[in-house]
């Protein structure tokens, strides 16, 4: 039986262990920007305390990254609460605060908006125009974390299997990867591709919902994540190389309790580095001589419990020295749109982060997640600091090309 609401606030016993991983206590050392002390705050709101502006505060300031989950040593639920909070929230949120998060969801999850929007936002940080300081906060953010363009050929509805097919996959290409990281994709096919499978990828497809699940809006992201049913039909696997989609995939039953297909497709979601440590490699490596440092995106480490698999396929490419970042449980900043919400504290984590990626020595950071690799880009350009980044599937498409990643 599924545990109630009050049950799941239940398994709490305050014991603290979530404390240093929370990035807001980190920030602030306040109990109610806590996991514990947001909990508590359910506790107050299930026995008939209305969610206020002050409460709604403390729920809007958590980052969702799910590190208190990993922390836990009483398998508290805490991604289900907060999930479930973050709506109720939404339905009491004061006329100035939808409209800012309309017109964020009015973007983000369409590819087409994102692209049209995508040039501008690069010609504007480029140009370093001198009234930049007068943009609202929320469009500064955007600016600043907009990366420089990234060309790929457009993707072919199927990319044929490179040797014997071992597999036929459908490829999830995302929204904010699309738009903002084509070459990500075009490498995660190859990838796949040269690893023995048959990719398939509608031209079609559309927003998975990661970002409106985790906002609360789960209507939304029902109707996003139920238009995917049928264009991965048919396949062994469904591979996603974006954490915060894969994390949203794997509960798209849940999102979609009536509909047979959510649970069957949700059993073939697999993150890259996930499918190929379970696939096997056979494609062969060759060296790439660089040491780099491996960022955790959150919804892949805490989220999802992926956290060794693309650290050994890293490791097995010849030439390549990993490195692990300090305090590396610390979320970026990121948490999907969260940066673009709340760009005061985003900035001063993503600047934490910058700064323990830069300490590790390491040219080149790797990571599985779009968000990631623009927040920790724009803080080590505030910082003054250099360091090439890269998605984990480009560094295997490098090895298994023999090319600079």
């Amino acid at each position: 039986m599924t545990e109630s609401r009050a049950e799941l606030i239940g398994d709490c016993v305050h014991c603290g262990f979530c404390l240093p991983t929370c990035p807001t206590y980190v920030l602030w050392g306040e109990e109610m920007d806590s996991p514990r002390g947001r909990i508590q705050l359910m506790l107050q709101q299930t026995q008939g305390e209305p969610i206020g502006p002050a409460m709604a505060g403390h729920f809007d300031a958590c980052l969702g990254c799910m590190a208190c989950v990993t922390a836990c040593p009483s398998g508290v639920q805490y991604d289900k609460l907060i999930t479930e909070t973050r709506g109720m929230v939404e339905e009491v949120r004061p006329p100035a605060g939808r409209a800012l998060r309309a017109a964020v969801f009015a973007l983000f999850p369409y590819r087409r908006r994102l692209a049209l929007a995508k040039a501008p936002l690069v010609t504007y940080r480029w140009l370093g125009l001198p009234f930049k300081g007068r943009l609202p906060a929320a469009l500064r953010t955007l600016v600043d974390l907009a990366p420089p363009p990234r060309r790929a050929a457009p993707l072919p509805s199927l990319v044929s299997a490179v040797g014997p097919r071992r597999a036929r996959v459908g490829m999830l290409t995302g929204c904010v990867q699309h738009a903002f990281f084509p070459s990500v994709n075009a490498a995660t096919a190859r990838v796949l591709a040269a690893e023995g499978c048959d990719v398939v990828i509608p031209p079609d497809q559309g927003c998975c919902g990661a970002l409106s699940l985790h906002s609360g809006r789960r209507a939304e992201a029902a109707r996003f994540a139920g238009a995917l049913l049928d264009a991965f039909a048919g396949v062994d696997a469904l591979v996603v190389n974006a954490a915060g989609c894969g994390s949203a995939l794997k509960e798209i039953a849940s999102l979609l309790p009536d509909d047979p297909r959510a649970a069957a497709l949700q059993a073939k979601v697999r993150d890259l580095s996930e499918f190929l440590a379970a696939l096997g490699t056979v494609a062969p490596r060759h060296p790439v001589p660089v040491t780099a440092a491996y960022h955790d995106a959150c919804h892949l480490a805490h989220a999802q419990g992926v956290r060794a698999q693309p650290r050994a396929l890293l490791r097995a490419i010849p030439g390549l020295q990993l490195r692990e970042i300090p305090d590396g449980e610390i979320c970026c900043g990121s948490a999907g749109i969260w940066n673009v919400l709340n760009p005061a504290p985003a900035a001063q984590l993503g600047e934490r982060k910058a700064r323990d990626v830069l300490s590790t020595g390491a040219s080149l950071l790797v990571t599985a997640n779009p968000g990631c690799l623009m927040q920790i880009s724009a803080a080590v350009r505030r910082l003054g600091g250099s360091i090439r980044l890269a998605h984990t599937a480009e560094v295997l498409d490098a090895s298994i090309r023999g090319v600079r990643p």
